[in-house]
């Protein structure tokens, strides 16, 4: 999603500085983002550029030391060179399971990345971006429509939802905070599944959903890049889901998801 999100802030000639523990993935995600951006912008429009810094989130002290050394948008934007928007999207493997049986220490480690990875960029990050910018934080559908097996990622998103809404009035009219809820989206998450039961676990979501299909990642870029650029929204959770959050459960015999509860 942070991918698909920069693919949109490229096309349209904006800059992005993208981040991650892996200097190897961030090499393959310039090169992606500059081709679908290419493949995505409209005729005439000039194509932004997509800047790299490897950064472990969960170390607040990293965090801290990065802003400080924080590098200029561009070598020749003579009107501003300081960022004005903070996407925060960073998940990892969830576990899934029954709270009996998930070792708790599974759970920090969600909350490590998704919660407090967000919390301390936001912390850092925030008073370097410009005035008026906007800060987007990814968290799921889980919180408001839970699911059974799911409560890391249901507290986890709670969690991020309630910072969204405390930042908002905190930082004012100095910048906007919103976050977007996204229901199943086929990304890098799934990729460690076995191709068949992901098959069959994207199959039965998308027949449950209102709109017959789940998500893919350009879908959220662009409901990101809407609420980095809505000057009048903020305090915001904006479901893109397909319709998730009002659909029937999946059926529970086909699911295969499901089949050993």
């Amino acid at each position: 999603m942070g991918k698909a999100t920069a693919v949109s802030t490229v096309a349209r000639g904006g800059q992005a500085l993208i981040i991650s523990r892996s200097q190897e993935k961030l090499q393959k995600a310039v090169l992606e983002i500059q081709k679908q951006a290419a493949e995505c912008c409209r005729k005439g429009q000039k194509l932004g550029q997509v800047q790299t810094a490897v950064l472990d989130v969960t170390n607040e002290d990293a965090i801290r030391d990065f802003v400080e050394t924080l590098p200029p948008v561009s070598d020749d934007d003579e009107e501003s060179n300081t960022w004005d928007a903070l996407v925060f999207s960073a998940a990892g493997r969830a576990p899934h399971g029954s709270i009996t049986d998930l070792p708790i220490a599974d759970t920090r480690e969600l909350f490590e990345t998704k919660f407090w990875g967000a919390y301390n960029c936001a912390k850092y990050f925030g008073p370097k971006l410009t005035y008026g910018g906007s800060i987007v934080f990814v968290g799921g559908v889980l919180n408001r429509r839970p699911g059974i097996n799911c409560s890391p990622l249901a507290s986890t998103n709670g969690a991020l939802e309630g910072l969204t809404r405390a930042l908002a009035l905190e930082f004012g009219d100095r910048l906007r905070v919103n976050c977007l809820s996204p229901g199943f989206c086929e990304t890098e998450r799934f990729d460690h599944m076995d191709p068949v039961k992901k098959a069959q676990m994207l199959a039965n979501t998308a027949d449950s959903l209102p709109l017959k299909r789940t998500g893919i990642p350009q879908d959220m870029g662009e409901a990101i890049y809407h609420l980095l650029e809505s000057k009048f929204i903020t305090g915001v959770v904006l479901d893109c889901d397909g319709g998730h959050h009002i659909r029937q459960y999946a059926n529970r015999n086909t699911d295969p998801m499901r089949k050993n509860d």
